[in-house]
């Protein structure tokens, strides 16, 4: 009915969807989840396997013309742009267990696809860096520190979560920021740009936080060529929990300050019950 026709509603009007029950054991017989886990393997795999070797080929050109900081965070940050806008209308386009964790946390997905999303990301990270290390040769990848996370010498593992912490709370803001569904409703223009500026996110944390940690604020991605260079022998190893710790704490507060703050939910979870509680 149009506007002003005396029915008292408003075309802007929104109602925000409903949450994602928690265990869906629905969803695990339906063709469309596996087909989004095989988008998020295959997308982490590509991540992995191209950053990683940007990473490894400008170690190899230090000096003589390699990517650079910079290019190295236009790699990622590039990347993530284009694998997000061809699987975000299939997977959601995570990417990142630190991602998926956040989704959870804001039901919007529930767990059992989160779980085989981290399963897929995971893997796909493994065979992503294993790719890098065949296309640069055994040697070279080891040489070169196989492009895995670690916390650079000077730093402490405080500074190392930290970064990652902030790092990861800029990606995920940005994920929220750009995928609100009631944006998405207001404005059509949102959901063809919302890859952009998740690229760009991890453009500029990037440039922050390579000289601390080697930029991770993805779990998956630090897992996989911290694997492939040496279980338990290396110093990518032993600092790995950072690369946890950190994603998965900043992912958990980005969420809270969109979802509880921004959004309003606490807010407007509590004027509800006291609205609709009893008076003695």
């Amino acid at each position: 009915m149009a506007a002003g026709s005396g029915s008292g509603s408003n075309p802007k009007d929104y109602q925000d969807p409903p949450p994602a029950p928690l265990v869906d054991t629905g969803e695990l017989g339906k063709w469309s989840l596996y087909r989004a886990a095989i988008a998020e393997f295959i997308a982490t795999l590509l991540l992995v396997c191209i950053s990683v070797s940007t990473v490894i080929g400008e170690k190899r050109q230090s000096g003589e013309g390699g990517a650079g900081v910079l290019g190295i965070a236009w790699a990622f940050g590039g990347l993530i742009f284009v694998l997000v806008y061809c699987t975000a209308g299939i997977s959601g386009g995570h990417m990142n267990p630190a991602v998926t964790f956040a989704m959870v946390l804001a039901r919007r997905v529930s767990l059992p696809r989160a779980a085989l999303y981290t399963m897929a990301q995971c893997v796909g990270a493994v065979c992503g860096a294993g790719l890098a290390r065949a296309m640069h040769g055994g040697g070279q990848y080891a040489r070169h520190g196989g492009g895995a996370n670690e916390l650079a010498a000077g730093y402490s593992a405080g500074a190392g979560v930290a970064a990652e912490m902030v790092g990861t709370f800029v990606l995920v803001y940005t994920v929220f920021s750009a995928t609100d569904p009631k944006r998405k409703a207001r404005d059509s223009h949102v959901p063809v740009l919302a890859p952009l500026p998740i690229g760009l996110a991890v453009l500029v944390v990037h440039l922050a936080t390579i000289p601390i940690t080697g930029t991770g604020i993805n779990p998956a991605r630090s897992l996989g060529p911290a694997l492939v260079l040496g279980l338990g022998t290396t110093k990518a190893w032993s600092h790995l929990w950072i690369f946890w710790v950190g994603p998965f704490a900043g992912a958990a507060a980005a969420m809270i300050y969109h979802h509880y703050i921004l959004r309003g939910a606490a807010a407007k979870a509590f004027a509800s019950s006291s609205y609709r509680s009893p008076h003695f």
